[in-house]
């Protein structure tokens, strides 16, 4: 019986790469964490505070909440940045630490993270 010397699947791995991201990140309630998060039909982008006994999320979007139309999956993902950064300043915050979930920051990680900072956020 042949096995496989590397057991870990590319979940595990980018399971195993967030939490090595997140070892060094933390938001608050001031300067939240910008999280995101792609699974194989969707994308999220939520802010959360990291402080206190329970993560608490501010607020999110995803292209669920979107209008459905034919626009190319970067469009939708600057548009999800677009609306997380518009629901964020509407509650007057400004600055947030970007959380790129062990993905690489290419693609649509990096249509999120540019349409957010269109909206006006800082990171």
């Amino acid at each position: 019986m042949k096995t496989n010397r590397n057991p870990s699947t590319r979940r595990e791995q980018r399971k195993r790469r967030h939490a090595r991201v997140r070892g060094r990140i933390h938001g608050t309630l001031k300067v939240p964490r910008l999280m995101v998060f792609r699974s194989n039909q969707h994308l999220y982008a939520s802010l959360i505070d990291d402080d206190g006994q329970k993560q608490n999320v501010l607020m999110s979007v995803s292209d669920r909440d979107m209008a459905s139309s034919k626009k190319k999956p970067l469009e939708i993902a600057k548009e999800i940045g677009n609306a997380i950064a518009k629901k964020a300043k509407a509650k007057k915050i400004a600055k947030v630490v970007f959380d790129r979930g062990g993905y690489k920051y290419h693609g649509l990680v990096r249509a999120l993270a540019e349409g957010a900072r269109e909206g006006g956020l800082i990171f």
